[in-house]
């Protein structure tokens, strides 16, 4: 068989884009929460407008979301149904902590996520959590200015404890930060940073990054402390640069926004700065401070593996007249060769191929896809079922792919997380009606709807390549 036996299928979700219950058992707020739906959404996760609390002229999806804080034991007994080895969620950070600085966790908040644990071990699902999935609490956002504060990284490290001791023996898969490359794109929604007058963002962002790199190393120092037998993982939005042309300066520049990407896993992966961000940084006066103390907890505190989410290449030209679109908030160049999803994002199964290559063979670490799927207008019949042949498809055409890359290619991957096994909040726009999962969820954009689950016709067809280990996917 192509896949290792202990191969770890899946699917992966987000607390704030799926559990609901924002206000419930001592839950505090959080940047997430204050992402609306609609025409401001893109303003408010760009830290261009301030959203510091909800307001009556918008709608805030993560507020309730699919309530699976209610509903969690049903719909982990649907993904045990189709098979799952693994189910990757993520924790909260102000259902821990809830204004994110106290000295004493929310034990509400623990046993949630103890129950949810536990609930997955029942059924043999390997738990993958996610640390941090964009979730930050609002309090250090206004009081300590977010990620770009350095007092941060201790908070984060306090939080980290505080779930390791708890559930150390029955989680081993850890993510420090969900995509953290995102916070170049969506600073508020990646860092809780909004920007004030005569701000240079960008300075802003890589002191912020900087924090986040530093407190992944500390998550990794109190991981060996804590349990040796925890492994590390961090987190890229994944999905290689074409050049437009041959020309050598688009082959230049997609090389340059491959780096831009690649300089977050550079650091956690090797443990220091590569020359090519330094020279960068240097060039634009906004290197952050890395004092020697931050230089050494890196070298001696790299991730054991690399996740990475995957759904489309971009292409990039060096004319900067050309016509740009838009795909998951990173602009792009039109790639003729392609075709597009629902909401334009464009269609590349050979580019997982090349893209998964490009990071092992840099990195030479194991990987674990841990997001990938199609996001789609789904119709479903009067019982809530799905002919969604467009997302089997999709799935089917990228396994392939992914199938090719450790058979041909020899990559060492651990697992594949689609995104998101159930319908949830999409990260991105906030609607409902961009639907990846196998399971059917009845709510729309504004939070109509009875929450009922139903299987859709990809249901079966994942349970079928799970239980074959990828090698049937008709």
């Amino acid at each position: 068989m192509t896949f290792r036996k202990d191969f770890l299928w899946g699917g992966a979700t987000a607390a704030n884009q799926c559990e609901g219950a924002y206000n419930l058992d001592g839950r505090g707020l959080a940047n997430v929460d204050l992402c609306p739906v609609g025409k401001d959404r893109e303003a408010v996760i760009t830290g261009k407008m301030k959203m510091l609390d909800f307001d009556d002229d918008h709608f805030y999806p993560a507020k309730n979301s699919i309530d699976m804080y209610h509903r969690y034991k049903e719909d982990i007994a649907l993904f045990a149904e189709m098979g799952f080895k693994v189910y990757r969620f993520s924790i909260a950070w102000t259902r821990i902590f809830p204004l994110g600085d106290e000295e004493t966790p929310n034990e509400e908040g623990l046993k949630f996520y103890e129950n949810l644990i536990d609930e997955c071990l029942k059924y043999g699902i390997e738990p993958l959590i996610t640390l941090v999935h964009f979730d930050f609490p609002m309090h250090l956002a206004n009081e300590y200015g977010g990620w770009r504060n350095r007092k941060t990284i201790e908070f984060y490290a306090k939080f980290v404890r505080t779930i390791m001791e708890r559930f150390k023996g029955k989680v081993r898969y850890y993510l420090n930060f969900n995509e953290m490359n995102v916070l170049m794109a969506a600073p508020f929604m990646g860092a809780g940073l909004y920007f004030e007058e005569g701000e240079n963002p960008r300075e802003a962002q890589y002191l912020a990054a900087h924090h986040e790199l530093v407190a992944s190393a500390r998550a990794k120092q109190i991981a060996k402390e804590v349990d040796p037998n925890i492994m590390i993982g961090c987190m890229l939005a994944a999905g290689k640069y074409y050049p437009a042309t041959c020309k050598p300066e688009d082959i230049l520049a997609a090389q340059e926004e491959d780096r831009n990407n690649y300089f977050f896993v550079d650091v956690q992966s090797r443990g220091y700065y590569p020359s090519y961000m330094v020279k960068k940084l240097e060039r634009e006066g906004i290197m952050p401070e890395v004092t020697e103390e931050d230089k050494k907890l890196l070298r001696e505190n790299t991730i054991d593996f690399i996740s990475f989410s995957y759904y489309t290449t971009r292409t990039i030209s060096a004319d900067k007249n050309t016509e740009l679109e838009e795909a998951n908030l990173i602009a792009t160049v039109d790639n003729p060769y392609l075709g597009k999803t629902d909401w334009g994002w464009q269609i590349d199964p050979l580019g997982f191929r090349t893209t998964i290559n490009d990071i092992y063979d840099r990195y030479q670490k194991p990987l674990f896809v841990v997001e990938n799927g199609l996001g789609a207008y789904d119709k479903p019949d009067e019982n809530g079922y799905v002919e969604d042949d467009y997302r089997i498809n999709y799935l089917r055409d990228h396994i392939k792919a992914m199938r090719d890359a450790v058979e041909l290619d020899g990559a060492d991957i651990l697992g594949y997380t689609t995104w998101g096994p159930i319908d949830l909040v999409s990260a991105g726009t906030g609607e409902m009606t961009k639907r990846y999962g196998f399971i059917y969820v009845d709510r729309d954009d504004y939070g109509n709807g009875t929450l009922k689950r139903s299987k859709k016709k990809s249901f079966d067809w994942y349970k079928k390549v799970i239980a074959s280990n990828g090698e049937d996917l008709d």
